[in-house]
């Protein structure tokens, strides 16, 4: 299932979700133009890697710069065009609305935090993983977090290729969301459980429940004095809807008048 709109109100440009990604396709531009021994050697120094992470929080706690820097500068990274376009579709899709409702600012420092908080939930269930991790799902999988707790009845656009058709379908964003996070559980469990080795590459799925979980558990932090926005696609509909009803109501008043000039005449 790929989301392709939801109908959180949006009233105004979602600047930094823009922002955000433009400076992820810049980065996966530049990983593109690299050989593959400089990207590997990129990915190596500026990805995430739980051991290395837990050997520095373990000797040098204080020393934020050290464990935090590589957290930061993997969220900008991608391992294939897949892996970036999947992400900034469900930006694209979930960010505005977000980011309309706390701001662009806090949108922004929100972001960053939820994606701390999802690295920091994968070194926690595969704290012996060598593999550098590379991705904005963390941070992405906190919007979506926001997004539910914030917007569940909210309707989400889906599309389900079959083959060459492809289906769209309304679905609730308590529905979608819901699902997404019960699978990202499932797999992350089942990798824990050694049916799928973590250490060999694959998905974070424990980043995507982390960062979810942080999106809930934050997000109301971030609405405190933001007032939620107009949602000015509603109230067109609802203004379009009062005119109708006035203008039915003019023409149900004319009816009887003409009735009664016919009797007169």
């Amino acid at each position: 299932m790929i989301p392709i709109k939801g109908s959180a109100p949006n009233p105004r440009t979602a600047w930094v979700t823009l922002w955000l990604i433009t400076a992820n396709a810049l980065a996966f531009a530049y990983q593109v133009s690299l050989s593959a021994p400089e990207l590997e050697s990129l990915i190596r120094t500026w990805g995430f890697v739980p051991r290395e992470f837990w050997t520095v929080v373990g000797s040098a706690p204080w020393s934020v710069e050290e464990w935090l820097a590589p957290i930061m500068t993997s969220m900008f990274l991608h391992g294939s065009w897949g892996h970036i376009i999947g992400n900034m579709l469900f930006l694209w899709v979930f960010g505005d609305g977000i980011e309309n409702r706390i701001g662009s600012v806090r949108f922004l420092v929100f972001y960053l935090v939820v994606g701390v908080a999802a690295m920091m939930g994968h070194a926690f269930f595969t704290p012996g993983t060598t593999l550098p991790t590379i991705g904005a799902s963390g941070a992405i999988a906190g919007v979506l977090g926001a997004y539910l707790l914030l917007y569940p009845t909210a309707w989400i656009v889906i599309l389900v290729p079959i083959i060459i058709y492809p289906l769209f379908f309304r679905v609730p964003a308590i529905l979608f969301l819901g699902f997404w996070f019960i699978q990202q559980i499932f797999f992350g469990t089942v990798a824990s459980m050694g049916a799928v080795s973590t250490a060999q590459g694959g998905v974070a799925w424990w980043a995507h429940a982390g960062g979810f979980v942080a999106g809930v558990v934050l997000i109301k932090l971030f609405c405190i004095g933001r007032e939620p926005p107009e949602d000015t696609n509603a109230l067109s509909q609802l203004e379009q809807m009062r005119r109708d009803e006035q203008q039915n109501r003019w023409r149900n008043d004319d009816r009887p008048r003409l009735e009664r000039r016919d009797d007169i005449f």
